[in-house]
């Protein structure tokens, strides 16, 4: 286990713009939230049915240092009170990146300040260090947002090794889609998770897929396939659709496929601790899920709140300060990487 050297309180101002958020957050020793300010676009881009890259570099160049004093005065503090600058590099939309990417640089030159970079999906597995004080390494992660789905063991703070992974669209992805085919419009999930409460998880046999020789990875396409052809036959024989029924049986096949090989993953593996991070980690229905398998099961389970399983700052400043102990730092050439693999650096 990494051991902190640190004998004064570490303060990081983390800056987060991968996609269609806004968000700064001033982080007290990587577990303590002292602020966390969101600026969604959401609104702005549910009118074009999904985030529209250009629109979203824009409103994050206007609101980005509005966004950063907010947090600032939310903790009481100054810029010259920070011990260092985190920021999202990638993955994630290259011109929004850069905008938060240029504003962490400008900050740390002129404060003379460290800079971290932070890979985006490793902040959304640290978002349950602030969730869960009592959460240490090693632990297996399942991964789950629009363009991730994984199964990673955490060995120790930025220590993983990736087990498992989707070899088609995201989970998120695919909620995303449904949604659209059936009517919901976007956002995908949070409208698929709500419908859902209403039907019946049982009423159609949708399919879960296994990957040949390869047990923890994840394919969703087929279950894709399935529930697009379903809404096509109906409309074709005139029949009408139950939403409810079939959004509900979807996501349970999900939710299935998801938690089985977690559970599956945890066991062979031989920790007691799943956790769960990425913006799908909020569907209550896996939730739900999660928390029963794994008591039957003898595991623990872990996920943060609703609001640390979107993007926000707060998980990215937890993630900065772990690298920040072990000596990481990023220099001035620091630039976007939209589509950065997760292990990569």
């Amino acid at each position: 286990m990494m051991e902190e050297k640190q004998t004064k309180d570490v303060f990081i101002l983390a800056i987060e713009s991968s996609c269609d958020e806004t968000a700064a957050a001033v982080v007290k020793n990587g577990r303590e939230v002292l602020s966390n300010v969101i600026s969604s676009q959401i609104d702005l881009h549910t009118l074009y049915g999904g985030v529209v890259p250009e629109i979203a570099s824009r409103k994050h160049v206007e609101k980005i240092n509005q966004v950063i004093q907010a947090a600032l005065d939310e903790a009481g503090m100054t810029l010259d009170d920070m011990t260092a600058i985190g920021v999202t590099y990638g993955p994630g939309l290259v011109g929004a990146l850069l905008v938060g990417v240029s504003a962490a640089k400008a900050i740390a030159y002129a404060k003379k300040l460290p800079l971290v970079g932070v890979h985006h999906i490793e902040g959304h597995v640290c978002a349950n260090f602030i969730a869960h004080p009592d959460l240490e390494p090693p632990f297996l992660c399942l991964i789950v947002s629009g363009g991730h789905t994984h199964l990673v063991m955490m060995e120790d703070y930025g220590e993983f090794s990736i087990i498992g992974k989707t070899r088609d669209d995201a989970a998120g992805e695919a909620f995303d889609k449904v949604a659209r085919a059936v009517g919901l419009g976007y956002p995908g999930g949070p409208k698929v998770d709500k419908e859902a409460k209403l039907g019946n998880p049982n009423a159609i046999a949708f399919p879960r897929a296994h990957v040949e020789g390869a047990p923890y990875d994840f394919s969703f396409s087929g279950l894709k396939s399935a529930t697009l052809n379903y809404i096509n036959h109906a409309a074709m024989m005139g029949q009408e659709i139950n939403r409810p029924d079939l959004v509900a049986s979807f996501q349970n096949a999900v939710v299935d496929a998801l938690v089985s090989r977690a559970v599956a993953a945890a066991k062979e593996y031989g920790v007691d601790k799943v956790v769960m991070a990425g913006g799908v980690a909020a569907n209550s229905a896996l939730r739900a899920k999660l928390s029963e398998e794994c008591e039957k099961n003898g595991l623990k389970s872990y996920y943060p709140s609703p609001i640390l399983c979107t993007d926000n700052a707060a998980m990215i400043g937890a993630a900065a300060y772990y690298e920040y102990c072990k000596g990481v730092r990023s220099g001035w050439d620091l630039n976007a990487v939209p589509n950065l693999k997760l292990g990569e650096r």
